[in-house]
């Protein structure tokens, strides 16, 4: 019987990135849908039964720590997670496994393999688990979640949601959103050390993105990634160090 599996990953990309690796390491497992919520997840577990829950643990909607305990002893579940402390919790108290974002097909490996020799057992009570990760995000350390841009006389806020990307300028640094830039008086690593891992990903020594500005991943002459954005024209170039982000998107 083939092993079913549900992907709840609400970021397009990564979610396709997910698919494609897990088609490479796993080519027998069943990945019968996709969520892109909370309760999309939910509703996909009581539809499709699945053996395995691919779990993002943020998601819009009720959040992943909801959908976990709806999956609790039904699934086993392999939590997917942008905070170290997220997932040593999660590791600690009986889940399959956890996947730290971004995900790379050597690591994937591992959790597949962890899911295969589980599966004769029944699935986890994630009961404690649960109690454990909200725990821990109500202990989370705080990040910047908005921006102070001056404007002559004036000074507006912009959230971090509605930047694209961040790239250096000289002795400043370039704020890019959907219809503008602006120039900030942080630098790129200050904004590095303040910013969101989980959201905001270094892609070249010059240029931080925001992972849910991607639209999508190509590849240029030299097959090195060029990232797509969903909202301006430009492209962003992915530099050697930072590929292994995309390698297999």
């Amino acid at each position: 019987m083939k092993i079913r599996a549900v992907i709840a990953e609400d970021e397009p990309v990564l979610q396709s990135g997910m698919k494609r690796l897990l088609a490479e390491v796993w080519p027998e497992l069943d990945v019968v849908a996709f969520a892109t919520d909370g309760l999309h997840a939910t509703r996909l577990l009581h539809e499709h039964l699945p053996d395995v829950l691919f779990l993002d643990i943020h998601m819009p909607g009720c959040s992943g720590l909801e959908v976990a305990r709806a999956a609790s002893g039904r699934a086993h579940v392999v939590f997917v997670t942008g905070y170290d402390q997220h997932a040593v919790t999660a590791f600690e108290h009986g889940a399959v496994d956890y996947l730290m974002k971004p995900i790379t097909a050597a690591r994937l490996v591992i959790a597949c393999q962890r899911v295969r020799e589980r599966l004769a057992t029944k699935p986890a009570d994630l009961d404690v688990l649960v109690g454990k990760l909200a725990e821990a995000a109500a202990n989370r350390r705080a990040y910047l979640r908005w921006i102070n841009v001056e404007s002559g006389s004036n000074v507006r806020l912009v959230t971090v949601e509605e930047v694209c990307y961040f790239r250096a300028d000289a002795k400043y640094t370039r704020l890019v959103t959907d219809d503008g830039e602006s120039l900030i008086r942080m630098t790129l690593k200050e904004l590095s050390d303040e910013l969101d891992p989980a959201e905001f990903w270094q892609v070249h020594r010059s240029t931080i993105v925001n992972v849910n500005a991607i639209a999508e991943v190509s590849r240029d002459a030299r097959a090195h990634p060029r990232l797509h954005l969903k909202r301006r024209r430009e492209t962003l170039e992915v530099s050697q160090p930072f590929a292994h982000l995309f390698r297999q998107m």
